[in-house]
């Protein structure tokens, strides 16, 4: 073989090699749980606290933020039960919990200490979204306990977002902008996904089915969810104002549902493959398993991605070899930088210039 000739082959393996690794890895960590059999997150922060709730060793249900490979039980409002939904970039964490007498109310939680926020007037209320400004989004019942409404709060003050038309509606997600998404039955027809912005909630409609759920927006307003198709299957969807609701497809079974989604705009779900539940990640419209990252560490039943930050780490649930839930984080592994593949190819060339090919 000629030495230019060997010389091209170095370089281009190298190159393959290196294009090889940047693709996206992670390295999985099973976070256990407070000490019960099952636990299951909802969000993660910048930097990396995990939120959600996890069964604590007598079988009650407390919600639990995890940070530096510690869980730690945020306790209730006196009730048995309580469930931390949302996380900011400050570490101030929202959800609900029983009180004293039964009654669920959300929460705030920041400093080590559960604050109760009440309700707008009605017997309970829910927090399952928060923006770096500490808005708070969620459902709550209206003064009369006669229906629930998706509602925002912001400085102690309480707004119901009103409904599409029908009852309940729920708000699950709040961007840095101020825009909500959720879903509301609609006057005489099926829950539809909505936007919220400038008092107006936006009607996003469906794949072709009757019904959508939106669960997540992120600061460019691209919002994702659920909703059924023309076929009566439900298919997980992105929708931006300029591109309307986009079907993302599944992993290759009848179903998927997308839970989450940072500000590059990857979204986090899960989907019927293989016969299971299989968390995925969906960058640039490409969908990938995640379930052989969680075979890694044991955890090989059905899964599904819950939260995803702007790191690209990612949290969610998977069943393990006795058949209950832990959650899992997926960190990304830092991908080899331009710097180090130019300097691949200089190296090479170097030695070509040496002679030693």
């Amino acid at each position: 073989m000629k030495r230019t000739t060997l010389i091209h082959t170095l370089v281009l393996a190298m190159l393959v090699s290196t294009a090889v690794l940047a693709r996206a890895q992670y390295a999985a960590y099973d976070l256990g749980t407070l000490g019960g059999t099952s636990a299951f997150p909802y969000g993660i922060n910048i930097a990396g606290t995990v939120v959600g709730w996890s069964y604590t060793s007598g079988g009650d249900q407390h919600a639990f933020s995890y940070s530096g490979g510690h869980m730690t039980d945020l306790g209730t409002l006196g009730g048995l039960t309580s469930t931390a939904y949302g996380i900011n970039s400050a570490g101030a964490i929202v959800g609900y919990s029983q009180i004293t007498g039964g009654a669920t109310h959300a929460f705030s939680y920041s400093g080590g200490h559960m604050t109760d926020l009440g309700t707008p007037g009605g017997s309970s209320s829910l927090a399952l979204g928060l923006n770096n400004a500490g808005t708070i989004v969620g459902q709550a019942f209206t003064s009369d306990n006669s229906v629930q409404h998706a509602f925002s709060r912001s400085g102690g003050v309480w707004r119901d977002l009103g409904t599409l038309g029908g009852s309940p509606s729920v708000a699950y997600s709040i961007n840095s902008g101020g825009t909500i998404t959720g879903w509301s039955y609609r006057n005489g027809g099926a829950e539809h996904a909505f936007s919220y912005s400038g008092g107006v909630m936006r009607d996003l409609g469906t794949l072709g089915g009757s019904a959508s759920d939106g669960y997540a927006i992120n600061d460019s307003g691209q919002i994702v969810g659920v909703s059924t198709t023309a076929a009566g299957n439900l298919h997980a969807f992105s929708w931006t104002t300029g591109g309307g609701m986009i079907d993302l497809g599944t992993l290759g079974g009848l179903y998927s549902w997308a839970d989450a989604i940072n500000s590059a705009g990857t979204i986090v779900g899960d989907s019927i493959a293989k016969g299971g539940l299989h968390a995925y990640i969906d960058s640039g419209g490409v969908m990938t398993d995640l379930a052989p990252y969680l075979a890694s560490i044991g955890l090989t039943g059905d899964s599904g991605a819950r939260g995803i930050n702007d790191n690209g780490d990612i949290v969610g649930f998977a069943m393990t070899p006795d058949g209950y839930y832990h959650s899992f984080l997926l960190t990304v592994i830092p991908e080899p930088s331009t710097v180090a593949l130019l300097a691949l190819g200089g190296a090479a060339w170097l030695l070509r210039r040496r002679g030693a090919f």
